[in-house]
């Protein structure tokens, strides 16, 4: 299906550029031939079954991994070539969670804004305005262990944005979450994109996580099988909903990737 997804009006310089990228697991193949684009002010949603190959391909970007095949350009630059500064311009929201339990907020937030060379009275104006944003500033003193998994979620949310990132990459954030949670965050990222401009790449097999102007990539078995817009893609493929577009792709059952 024809590439339609394009950056923003004015914006020509994706911050994330995906060319070609192939990756095996020794025999089986995970990813094939996968290109895409994240622009600016704009979320990008990665859409896929789960097996699809979304962690994976967030492993290459992040180099957790190193691409044997293809080219993956941070902010016009290979991610190769950045080498351990690759993580500079990215921040990052794995599918697992990564903050330590037992340390406050707060000292989960320290810790990561001194691993990104902040200085001490910086980071504490970042993690509170971010923090703020999140309606999560009144549990600044609080330890991890004693939020529940939304808060935490907001907690990683917010400390991967402390260094001003270029790209913001989200692996299922809301995995786990309750609807109302699930609602908010989304709605947040959505605004924060636009506010803040930056390029959010959003890993997902939820349809409601998905809005009409986001840019969209559908995989499937490691390859992409459209890109384009919501409408575009449903259109392309005589649909009238994205669950129904989706199945049309992928040949997956609705009920088992729309809850």
């Amino acid at each position: 299906m024809e590439d339609t997804a394009n950056g923003p009006a004015g914006t020509s310089q994706p911050v994330l550029s995906v060319q070609n990228v192939s990756y095996w697991y020794g025999a089986k193949q995970a990813l094939d031939d996968v290109s895409f684009d994240v622009y600016p002010g704009r979320v990008t949603a990665l859409l896929g079954p789960n097996g699809a190959g979304k962690s994976t391909l967030f492993s290459l970007i992040t180099r957790l991994f190193d691409a044997p095949e293809g080219r993956i350009e941070i902010v016009g630059r290979a991610a190769a070539e950045w080498g351990f500064k690759v993580l500079g311009p990215l921040g990052v929201v794995f599918q697992q969670p990564t903050l330590d339990l037992d340390l406050s907020v707060r000292q989960n937030l320290r810790y990561f804004a001194s691993l990104r060379g902040l200085a001490r009275n910086e980071a504490d104006s970042r993690m509170e305005r971010a923090l703020a944003s999140l309606d999560m500033a009144e549990r600044i003193g609080e330890k991890v262990r004693a939020l529940n998994g939304g808060h935490r979620r907001r907690v990683e949310i917010a400390r991967a944005l402390l260094h001003s990132p270029k790209l913001l990459l989200l692996d299922e954030p809301t995995v786990g979450l309750d609807d109302p949670t699930r609602e908010a965050i989304v709605r947040h990222i959505h605004d924060l994109a636009v506010s803040d401009n930056i390029g959010v790449l959003w890993a997902t097999h939820l349809f409601d996580e998905i809005e009409r102007d986001d840019a969209l990539v559908v995989i499937n078995k490691g390859r992409v099988v459209a890109r384009g817009d919501v409408e575009g893609i449903e259109k392309e493929t005589k649909s009238d909903s994205l669950a129904e577009a989706f199945r049309r792709l992928t040949g997956d059952r609705v009920e088992e990737v729309a809850q």
